[in-house]
């Protein structure tokens, strides 16, 4: 997430609208495809997965 947050200045102009879990567009053409591209580099599935699994509510 700090990665994301610094890196999106350098790609648009625009404040990023970001929330928790999600990250908000305006327009189509200002979604910086290459940045998020990146950002899913930063990370394998079974990571994401493992964190994930760790931080859901279990009933």
């Amino acid at each position: 997430m700090e990665w994301f947050v610094s890196e999106y200045p350098k790609h648009r102009k625009y404040k990023l609208d970001m929330g928790k879990s999600c990250v908000r567009f305006k327009k189509v053409e200002d979604i910086p495809y290459e940045l998020i591209a990146e950002l899913c580099t930063k990370m394998t599935v079974d990571e994401w997965v493992s964190i994930y699994e760790a931080n859901i509510k279990k009933n």
